[in-house]
């Protein structure tokens, strides 16, 4: 059992945290105000190719490992969460679908653009359809060479600026996983509509957005792997959403250990640094441990993908004790800071808006306990 890194998983861990600490953590408040990203810092994410993370050299991208990847994660959400979660979702269920079940034809035309920075999203939550995935309502009908959809998503993070959309639908008048069916929709298919902007409590350099399709004809061409496959296509690619998600929230939960950390040295009470009382003490150690148990869940899940295993029930313990130890972290940080932590001025107010959100999408901790369930009793 190796707990090492590799020189150029450390290199890249690196140079991905000089970028996150020079170009992003200045722009994070103002980022989070405006609830967008500037046009000049995705420019500069380009160039250092953060939309090509996760893709095939042949496609343009730069092949990194899942362990890698999951340090570039960290690193990003330690400086801002939003960042962050716009090139986890690219790099993961945005072009995952398309990279593993896409035909060569749609691959060659489509991944060297995601991965050179047109971004992509994920659509499958829908008003009556969250948690249940397989209570889809959009409709896709094969009408000669293409398909037509109709529906309506939500909550789809880079909606706002993505160029592709990989979108589930249902055959019309089925039910349940059978004929739900995956597409890959580019932006300006007439009949796709971005309907509105939600307004965040965190998360909110991220866009999200709702997604109306009406009568959208996509070829079909662009349909991902075969008909009925959807519901495996989001299962297989929710699987490396989660390991994402689990270093984002992560990677939140260490900005909160170090401010904590820097807090605790320098305010004074009792004539003494509040570092010195053992109950604050006692929230730091806690913080510490409970963010190194999901770091080591989280690279576990990573390295089984790595190898081709199987990782379902590991990224899912990864996503649900690494984001609820980020949220306690951030709890734990805010409390620390006292009434400082309650206002704007200081990070961790940032920070605990953020994190909240972790423990929602790509699928609940409730959904994740059912997940790992199923597979123990599976497996028994």
């Amino acid at each position: 059992m190796d707990f090492d890194f590799t020189e150029n998983q450390l290199m890249m861990r690196d140079m991905v945290r000089d970028f996150a600490r020079r170009e992003v953590a200045p722009l994070a408040r103002e980022m989070d105000e405006r609830g967008d990203i500037p046009d000049a810092l995705l420019a500069k994410m380009r160039e250092n190719g953060f939309f090509g993370l996760s893709f095939p050299e042949a496609y343009g991208g730069l092949a990194v490992d899942t362990v890698t990847y999951a340090l570039i994660v960290e690193e990003l959400s330690r400086a801002s969460a939003g960042v962050a979660i716009m090139v986890t979702v690219h790099n993961s269920v945005g072009s995952y679908p398309l990279a593993m079940f896409g035909s060569e034809e749609i691959k060659q035309r489509f991944l060297p653009r995601m991965a050179a920075g047109e971004i992509a999203a994920f659509c499958v939550t829908e008003p009556g359809a969250g948690s249940d995935a397989a209570a889809l309502a959009s409709t896709a009908r094969r009408d000669g060479d293409a398909y037509v959809l109709n529906g309506s998503k939500l909550f789809v993070t880079n909606g706002a600026r993505a160029a592709f959309f990989v979108i589930l639908a249902r055959s019309p008048g089925s039910s349940g996983h059978q004929d739900v069916h995956a597409f890959l929709v580019e932006r300006g298919t007439p009949g796709l509509t971005i309907a509105k902007k939600e307004d965040k409590m965190g998360l909110r350099a991220s866009d999200t957005v709702a997604l109306d399709l009406t009568d959208a004809r996509v070829p079909a061409s662009h349909l991902l792997g075969r008909e009925g496959d959807g519901f495996r296509i989001a299962m297989a690619a929710l699987d490396g959403g989660r390991i994402g998600v689990a270093f984002q929230a992560l990677g939140i939960g260490l900005a909160c250990l170090d401010e904590a950390l820097a807090y605790a040295k320098v305010r004074q009470q009792f004539g003494r640094p509040i570092a010195d009382q053992p109950s604050v003490r006692n929230l730091l150690a806690d913080m510490a441990t409970e963010l190194q148990a999901g770091r080591l869940l989280g690279f576990h899940a990573a390295w089984l993908k790595d190898q081709g295993r199987s990782c379902t029930r590991e990224a899912a313990m990864a996503k649900l004790y690494g984001t609820e130890a980020a949220c306690r972290a951030a709890d734990a940080a805010l409390q620390i800071h006292g009434g400082y932590g309650y206002v704007k001025e200081y990070a961790v107010e940032r920070y605990y808006r953020d994190v909240r959100i972790t423990r929602i999408y790509e699928g609940t901790s409730e959904i994740q306990r059912l997940v790992i369930a199923r597979r123990l009793l599976a497996d028994s």
